[in-house]
């Protein structure tokens, strides 16, 4: 593997781990699901652990398969430069035969920011990165939401109404803001609480873009925190972001709930 940067760094990575875990894949088979999501998520940990390791010798490592006393380890919080990964975003969908919606995350937090990220998503032979950000599409004719399969937030179909547009299920957070940079849906909205590493590479590679990312109340997305537990996030195309915003504030608002005091 040459490396040049850290932005051609991420983008190798994540694509050797998404070769890896489709090499896998077809290895294995699905009929034990369980064993496969478990035997994807440690091969992609390890090759990438290991690989971080050997190329950015000084650098902290987050990742989602590290032991929970690696990820308390308080050297992280203090380090210029840590890498935070997701080996198999949308493990899920991973175990199921025909789905093409899950990922690997890469994402380099340096100095405070976003630094340099990728996203493979290996089923669909494409790899987004810093190193050449995708070129934002167009406003479709449709207002299409990319959001959980699982857990979409309650406030979700109200938006939608709202704003005329459409709700689009899909699986990994790295699949749902790789469909906003590619024109398959122009926002992804999420409430349901999810970590550091479901969203700091795909995240890079939007802002990158030129895409809005934030909070849903608009606050800036901030990283490598002791607890990586992030409660929501918006990714959108530049223009509809106010829109989105105002609609989210409206329906979160005290006034609207049917228990709130006058």
């Amino acid at each position: 593997m040459t490396i040049r940067d850290d932005h051609s760094l991420a983008g190798d990575l994540a694509t050797e781990a998404g070769e890896r875990l489709l090499e896998l894949r077809a290895r294995h088979g699905f009929e034990d699901q369980r064993a496969l999501r478990d035997a994807g998520d440690r091969a992609a940990h390890v090759f990438l652990t290991e690989a971080l390791a050997r190329l950015r010798p000084g650098d902290a490592v987050l990742s989602e398969e590290a032991t929970r006393e690696e990820r308390a380890d308080p050297r992280r919080l203090s380090a210029r430069r840590v890498w935070i990964v997701d080996p198999l975003d949308g493990t899920r969908e991973f175990g199921e035969a025909g789905r093409s919606d899950w990922a690997v995350h890469v994402a380099l937090w340096e100095d405070g920011r976003l630094a340099a990220g990728a996203v493979a998503l290996p089923a669909q032979g494409r790899t987004l990165t810093t190193a050449k950000p995708p070129v934002l599409p167009e406003p479709a004719g449709r207002f299409r939401i990319a959001v959980s399969r699982s857990r979409p937030a309650e406030f979700l179909p109200e938006l939608a109404d709202q704003v005329g547009a459409e709700l689009v299920p899909i699986g990994s957070a790295g699949g749902k803001i790789a469909a906003v940079l590619s024109g398959e849906a122009e926002a992804y909205v999420h409430a349901g609480g999810q970590y550091e590493w479901d969203s700091a590479a795909p995240v890079a590679v939007a802002l990158a873009a030129g895409a809005h990312a934030s909070r849903i109340d608009g606050a800036t997305l901030t990283y490598n925190r002791a607890d990586p537990w992030l409660p929501d996030i918006l990714v959108s195309l530049p223009d509809l972001a106010t829109t989105l915003l105002a609609g989210i504030r409206d329906l979160q608002s005290p006034l609207r709930k049917p228990n709130a005091s006058a």
